[in-house]
C-alpha cells in the first residue's frame, strides 16, 4: 500500500540532493518571500508617478528603472508577482479539488466512467488559451474569475491522472476487503483510494501551478485578464512592447521573472516526481 511511498524526511533527503532543485527552491523562495513582504520592501507604491523620470534607465535611484508613467518597474515586478503567485497557487488548488471529484467519479464508478470521461476529453479538446480566453471573458476580468477560469481549464489534467490511478487501485485487495466489511462508499474513496494517489496528485498540482502563471501572464498580455489596474508581469510586457529600443528594461525585468519562476516550478516537479516514484528515488 503506501508503505513505499518514502517517509517525509527521506522525501526532503532526496529531493534536496539535486543542486538544481535547491537553487529553484531558493528562487522561488525570494519571490515568495518578496511578494509577501511587497508592502514593506518596495521604496515606492505600485500606482506612484514621477512623470519627469519617465523611462528612466536603471540606475541607483530606480534599480529597475521607471515605466511610461514614471513608475519603479521593480515595485510594479514585485506587486505582479504576488498576483502570479496567487493566481497559480489559487489555480493549483482549486483545479485539483475538481480534477480529484471528476476522476473518483469516474474511476470507482463503472456507470459514471463513460459519461464523465467524456466530458474530460471534450474539456481537454479546446485549446488551453483559447478556452481559457472565453472563459474569462464570460467571467469578467477579476482574480477570482481568472483563478476559476483555470481551474476549469487545467482541472482536467487532475482528472485524468486521478481516474487511471483509480482504476488500478480499486481492484487491489485491501479495496475489496473494505467492501466485504462494509465500509462506507466515502471512506473508501478517501482513506483507501485518495490517500494511495496524493504523489501524483502533488506532482501534476506543481506543473499547473507553473502553467496556471504562464497562462495568466498570458491572458493579461491579451488585454482578457485581471483589469489592467492591476500590476501583473503580462500587462507589464504588453506596455514595454511599444518602447522596444527605447526602454528594453521595460520588457526584460517581467520577462526575466515569469521564465525564472515557471522554470523553477517545473525543475521542482521533476524532482518531487522523481523523490515519490520509490523506482526513480534509488536513482536520484
Amino acid at each position: 500500500m503506501s508503505g513505499a511511498a518514502p517517509s517525509e524526511a527521506s522525501l526532503w533527503k532526496v529531493l534536496i540532493q539535486r543542486r538544481s532543485v535547491q537553487i529553484c527552491l531558493l528562487i522561488l523562495s525570494v519571490f515568495l518571500v518578496a511578494a509577501i513582504l511587497a508592502d514593506v520592501v518596495t521604496p515606492y507604491g505600485p500606482r506612484e508617478m514621477s512623470v519627469r523620470n519617465r523611462l528612466t534607465a536603471p540606475g541607483a535611484t530606480w534599480l529597475l528603472g521607471t515605466d511610461e508613467f514614471g513608475r519603479d518597474i521593480l515595485t510594479r515586478l514585485i506587486y505582479a508577482g504576488r498576483v502570479s503567485l496567487i493566481v497559480g497557487f489559487g489555480v493549483a488548488t482549486v483545479s485539483s479539488v475538481i480534477g480529484i471529484f471528476l476522476g473518483l467519479l469516474a474511476g470507482f464508478f463503472r456507470v459514471l466512467d463513460a459519461p464523465v470521461s467524456r466530458f474530460i476529453d471534450a474539456m481537454m479538446a479546446f485549446p488551453d488559451i483559447l478556452l481559457a480566453i472565453s472563459l474569462v471573458a464570460a467571467f469578467g476580468g477579476s482574480v477570482a474569475n481568472v483563478v476559476l477560469a483555470l481551474s476549469i481549464v487545467y482541472a482536467p489534467r487532475i482528472a485524468r491522472t486521478v481516474r487511471a490511478s483509480t482504476l488500478v487501485i480499486r481492484e487491489l485487495a485491501y479495496v475489496e476487503a473494505a467492501h466485504a466489511l462494509g465500509t462506507a462508499t466515502w471512506r473508501i474513496l478517501i482513506f483507501h483510494i485518495l490517500r494511495n494517489m496524493v504523489s501524483p496528485v502533488i506532482v501534476q498540482a506543481t506543473f499547473i501551478f507553473a502553467y496556471a502563471m504562464l497562462a495568466e501572464a498570458g491572458l493579461s498580455f491579451l488585454g482578457v485578464g485581471i483589469d489592467s489596474e492591476t500590476p501583473t508581469w503580462g500587462t507589464m510586457i504588453n506596455a514595454g512592447r511599444q518602447y522596444i529600443g527605447i526602454a528594453d528594461w521595460m520588457i526584460l525585468a517581467p520577462g526575466i521573472a515569469i521564465t525564472l519562476c515557471v522554470l523553477s516550478l517545473q525543475i521542482v516537479g521533476d524532482g518531487l516526481r522523481d523523490a515519490l516514484d520509490p523506482r526513480l528515488s534509488k536513482e536520484v
